[in-house]
């Protein structure tokens, strides 16, 4: 296994196996996650998220990655079950990425969303994935895992940041977003991946989160 960095200022504290175990805490996320999901499904499916206020839409994105960081801070039990998950577990699932990259591009072909809109995202999302996957390939050092979150949240912010926009100038190409499967990337996948990256600045911070040698 790839061995962790113990460059300056870096200390490592790697969970022993019987502190990563937490089965509650992991069927609690489990089935949280899970109800998210479907609540988005089975809403974009039935056209109830398409009759809501565009900006609301935003907000609701917003919402997604503010209440699991909050939760985060706020529970030292969630904070080590996410460290027992790590950094490299981490990264690899922001590969997701890339096939949202290609929907966004599909979409984007047909002239069904902004050009500025789905070419930023696509491209911006289409790097992160694939960088995800090789970060998490790599020796896990906290300059390896720093770039690689600086990067995918500056990714999810810009792209925000212009959905945003778009939708609050009640742009009509931006209705795909409210409907499937366009609408599992801002209302589901954004969220968990967003949160995942302000929850791995923290454990970079601190320096947990790594393998164990």
């Amino acid at each position: 296994m790839s061995s962790i960095s113990t460059d300056s200022n870096f200390t490592t504290s790697s969970l022993s196996r019987s502190q990563a175990k937490d089965p509650q805490m992991g069927w609690l996320l489990g089935s949280l996650i899970s109800v998210w999901f479907l609540t988005v499904v089975v809403t974009a499916q039935t056209g109830l998220i398409g009759k809501l206020y565009m900006p609301f839409i935003a907000a609701i994105v917003a919402a997604t990655i503010i209440i699991p960081t909050v939760w985060y801070f706020a529970s030292p039990r969630l904070q080590r079950y996410v460290e027992s998950i790590g950094h490299k577990r981490i990264a690899m699932f922001h590969f997701w990425r890339v096939p949202a990259a290609l929907l966004f591009f599909w979409y984007g072909a047909y002239g069904q969303l902004p050009f500025a809109f789905w070419a930023i995202a696509g491209v911006g999302d289409l790097i992160a994935g694939i960088y995800g996957l090789y970060a998490s390939r790599q020796s896990e050092t906290k300059k390896n895992y720093w770039a690689f979150h600086l990067f995918g949240f500056a990714d999810f912010v810009s792209a925000v940041g212009i959905g945003l926009t778009f939708t609050l100038l009640s742009d009509p190409r931006m209705q795909p977003v409210a409907e499937l499967p366009l609408a599992l990337i801002p209302l589901f996948g954004v969220g968990l991946s967003g949160a995942s990256h302000l929850m791995s600045f923290d454990m970079l911070r601190r320096g947990v989160g790594f393998s164990e040698k």
